[in-house]
């Protein structure tokens, strides 16, 4: 298996993290190499995040360059533009329809683009969109947004059901488990 790339995006906060985490201990659950690089910056203030997830018969760096992504997880819609460029021609885009206005937006200086997804989709890439917050809140809690959007990429990559579930039960807090399993598999059944 040549090494497969996946970019992880969004906002500060939104369980970026907990998904690469969840990523990676699913390909490494099925034997594969996985390095994974998370990228901060203002996170804590809401910035913008990006969590690098590679894995492969043998993965040497944890970076993606620009065009190397096979696929990209997005848990905002403007993230999804931001880091368009690091997708490679044929990747795909799964992206949470929520918005959230970045500061120059919030300070009256800027306006939120419209159809953003429309307009990745009309340069050749594969745009899967969820609304991915009303799902987790059918799942039980609004803070599930990266275990849905897990569940779409899971089954997009064509993982097993069952093994994510129990990378899942493995990994997040036990008092969770049911409503992230919930999510996920509002997410896988999409």
């Amino acid at each position: 298996m040549n090494s497969i790339n996946i970019l992880i995006v969004g906002v500060g906060g939104q369980g970026t993290l907990l998904a690469s985490k969840l990523m990676g201990k699913i390909f490494i659950d099925s034997g594969l190499d996985v390095k994974v690089s998370e990228v901060h910056g203002m996170s804590q203030r809401g910035g913008s995040v990006v969590t690098y997830v590679r894995a492969g018969e043998k993965v040497f760096s944890p970076v993606i360059d620009l065009g190397e992504a096979d696929m990209m997880i997005s848990f905002e819609a403007l993230e999804s533009a931001r880091w368009l460029p690091y997708l490679k021609k044929g990747g795909v885009v799964i992206s949470n329809t929520a918005q959230i206005d970045p500061m120059p937006v919030i300070m009256g200086n800027a306006e939120y683009p419209e159809n953003v997804l429309d307009r990745i989709s009309e340069k050749g890439v594969k745009v899967v969109s969820a609304d991915a917050l009303s799902l987790a809140e059918q799942a039980g809690s609004a803070k599930a947004v990266n275990i849905v959007l897990l569940g779409i990429a899971a089954k997009q990559l064509g993982f097993d059901k069952e093994e994510c579930l129990n990378a899942i039960r493995a990994t997040v807090p036990q008092k969770t488990i049911e409503t992230n399993e919930k999510a996920f598999e509002l997410g896988y059944n999409l």
